[in-house]
């Protein structure tokens, strides 16, 4: 970039607004020190949240708000919304509805009323929706993006991928014992985005239809206080007839892994274990044509995106810089900013709704809706069916396929005091690090 070109672009920061100012610490950060961003305001119920930032933004001109209404009048172009996984629509609604462009962290909505309503905003208001699935920008998954674009392993055919996070250890610092926290309600094919979404990013192709599996070894989760299943399987046909098995959710070994076999090759990603290289190296094996298995090449090597040096430090590989700058540079009109749309974004996240649809029905295939199709929004304009009884109302869905279980009351008390004890610790809890680093990836 030339210098006139650089300081254009420090001259014309995009304001932003962050909604959520813990897991929303790493989309400040970046604003900080990325030079196209500025943050106008920051956003959060919690007081010893909105304190630690206020401290960490000496000399800087932010506001601070403990509610959003206040707050979304701000004066600032975009808003960030950090905020709780399963509250981020009716925010995002609102937002495009007063002009603010929008970045949504995951996930995307929570019932199929949320989605209908959340497409027909962005459509009408023209405002920029970015979901922010930084899984996708991770190094490997982000460089099969590159290369299926370019054919080199031709048509997916099959895919599998994996997001395996087992939480117990720190399920007191990411639900503050909180009852009626989202993760101690949420079912298990929720939380797919992170397992699905670089497939869905890589390849373009639309998912239309899913069965869903259920882990229903669920001791872990009891004894934290989770009610839903262990994990979740989602078996996704896409529109090309291939097909993807998602698999995510709390089995005792961590695990991040991606890997897409196409008519003329095969591509993954290294494995959680030492020496594989993780998401930050790629396997590559492919013909230069289909059936000419004469010319077979392999190759593995460790992708670049080009910007390492400015996403080093930043939260889940560096992909927290990457969903950013993307965002802004559309903002600011750049033709090559890559972002999630809202169809996108809910390509990735419907197929864990109705693969749960699919559990409670008995392991029967559901179709999942295309609403980029006006004709079909209409059915499922009132479908509010989920597992947080503020928004299902009379729909109300059971968190474990088998019944919510009735956990005792003492469970939660016992995670608030473990949360309690950790915040007595100056560096031991997970928000005074995040606040520090902006890296982890809790809400």
């Amino acid at each position: 970039m030339q210098f006139k070109e650089l300081e254009e672009n420090i001259m014309n920061k995009v304001k932003i607004g962050v909604l959520g100012a813990y897991r929303g610490t790493s989309m400040i950060n970046y604003c900080k020190h990325a030079g196209n961003a500025e943050v106008a305001a920051i956003c959060d119920k919690c007081p010893e949240t909105l304190e630690a930032q206020r401290a960490n933004a000496e000399g800087l001109d932010i506001a601070f708000y403990d509610n959003f209404e206040d707050f979304i009048k701000h004066d600032m172009d975009a808003v960030v919304l950090a905020n709780y996984a399963n509250e981020h629509a009716s925010f995002a609604i609102k937002a495009m509805k007063l002009g603010k462009h929008v970045f949504s962290e995951v996930l995307p909505v929570q019932t199929m009323k949320e989605a209908v309503e959340l497409v027909e905003a962005a459509e009408e208001t023209k405002m920029i929706y970015a979901y922010g699935e930084n899984y996708c920008y991770m190094p490997a998954p982000y460089e099969m993006k590159k290369l299926y674009t370019k054919n080199k392993i031709g048509e997916l055919e099959y895919a599998e991928c994996e997001y395996i996070h087992n939480c117990e250890s720190i399920w007191p610092s990411i639900t503050y014992g909180e009852k009626e926290h989202w993760r101690n309600n949420m079912y298990s094919t929720f939380y797919c985005t992170h397992s699905l979404g670089p497939i869905i990013h890589a390849t373009g192709l639309r998912p239309v239809s899913v069965i869903g599996f259920e882990g229903t070894k669920n001791e872990r989760n009891l004894r934290v206080g989770a009610k839903g299943g262990m994990f979740g399987i989602e078996m996704v046909t896409l529109e090309n007839g291939g097909i993807v098995k998602s698999i995510h959710g709390g089995l005792y070994e961590n695990s991040i892994w991606y890997s897409m076999y196409g008519s003329k090759g095969r591509m993954e990603c290294g494995r959680e274990v030492p020496g594989s290289g993780h998401i930050n190296t790629i396997y590559l094996d492919y013909n230069k044509f289909s059936g000419d298995y004469n010319h077979h090449e392999s190759e593995s090597y460790n992708p670049a995106h080009g910007m390492e040096d400015m996403a080093k430090g930043y939260g889940h590989g560096g992909s927290d810089f990457y969903t950013m700058w993307h965002f802004i540079e559309k903002i600011k009109g750049n033709p090559d900013a890559d972002i999630i749309d809202v169809y996108e974004a809910l390509d990735m996240f419907l197929p864990g709704m109705f693969a749960y649809r699919s559990i409670l029905d008995g392991g029967k295939s559901q179709e999942i809706p295309n609403l980029r199709d006006k004709s079909i929004r209409g059915r499922w304009r009132n479908d509010t069916a989920c597992t947080d009884p503020k928004a299902a109302g009379d729909m109300l869905l059971p968190v474990f396929s088998k019944g919510t279980p009735d956990i005792d009351d003492g469970v939660y008390e016992y995670m608030k005091k473990l949360w309690d004890e950790e915040c007595q610790k100056e560096d031991g809890n997970y928000r005074a690090q995040a606040f520090k680093q902006g890296s982890k990836g809790y809400k």
